[in-house]
This record gives structure tokens, C-alpha cells and sequence, in this order.
């Protein structure tokens, strides 16, 4: 069974999952990793949520304040073996509910285009695309998305 725990970046569990998320998204982005990796840093993240299962850690997500109604989802991570078990769904829905409990009406996130399951997700979620923004738009690889909370 899965537990979801609220904490913040500074879990050990999360670091080590945003870890080899890192690793993973080295090699998917190839020449765009050191653009990307700019954006994704974890200090200042307060909102995160780690699934367990047994104790042991099954995957990660994160929710930082984007404007005065909007947060971005961020570090959505499931190691490619766990993948499939509904894990990142519950992670996501999570990171929604703290959304709206802080007062927030709105999700907003960037992905690359070869991040097949993570579009599938998002847009199974609800997620709709939306121009890319901020640092994004110029950015090929990238796809934006939003869900009103």
C-alpha cells in the first residue's frame, strides 16, 4: 500500500530520488540537460511529497509558488522499475490537494517532448498545453501544461 508523506526539499529520501532523476534526465535531454538543470534546483522547494511503500521510497513531486494564483509542479519522479502502479498519479493528485488547501486555483509545468509517460500522465490527469512560458518558450523541446484546481 502507498503512503504519501508531505515534507520538503530538504528529505533525504526526496534528494535521493531527485538524484537519479537527474541521472535519467542527463541522458534524455542530451545537449539540453545543463539549460534544463538551471530551473530545477530544490533549495527553496517547501512543498514536496514522497510515496512509500514499506518504508522504502517509490517516488517524488514537488509544488513551488509560480504567481499569487498558480503553483508549478515540479520533480515528478518514479524510478523507470515502478512505473505503471499508479504511483505518480497519487503523487500528482497529492500536490493538487496541497495546491488548493494553500489557496491556490491552478497548476501550470514544463516537460520535454521525450518524456512520453510524463505528457501521458499529465494529460490523463487533466492537464491541458498551454504556450510555453517563462524560460520555456524558446525551448523546442519543452511542452507547458496547466490544470485549473
Amino acid at each position: 500500500m502507498i503512503k504519501l508523506e508531505r515534507t520538503d526539499a530538504q528529505n533525504p529520501e526526496f534528494r535521493s530520488l531527485v538524484e537519479q532523476l537527474d541521472q535519467e534526465l542527463a541522458v534524455t535531454d542530451g545537449e539540453d540537460h545543463a539549460f534544463y538543470d538551471q530551473f530545477n534546483k530544490v533549495d527553496e522547494i517547501k512543498e514536496v511529497v514522497v510515496a512509500y511503500e514499506e518504508e522504502i521510497p517509490q517516488g517524488c513531486g514537488a509544488i513551488k509558488p509560480f504567481d499569487a494564483k498558480t503553483m508549478e509542479v515540479k520533480r515528478m519522479y518514479v524510478p523507470q522499475d515502478l512505473r505503471g502502479k499508479g504511483i505518480a498519479i497519487k503523487i500528482l493528485n497529492e500536490l493538487e490537494d496541497w495546491a488548493r488547501e494553500l489557496g491556490y486555483e491552478r497548476c501550470v509545468l514544463e516537460t520535454g517532448t521525450r518524456q512520453k509517460s510524463a505528457i501521458a500522465l499529465y494529460q490523463k490527469s487533466g492537464y491541458q498545453r498551454i504556450p510555453n512560458y517563462g524560460q520555456y518558450e524558446e525551448m523546442e523541446n519543452s511542452l507547458c501544461f496547466e490544470k485549473m484546481l
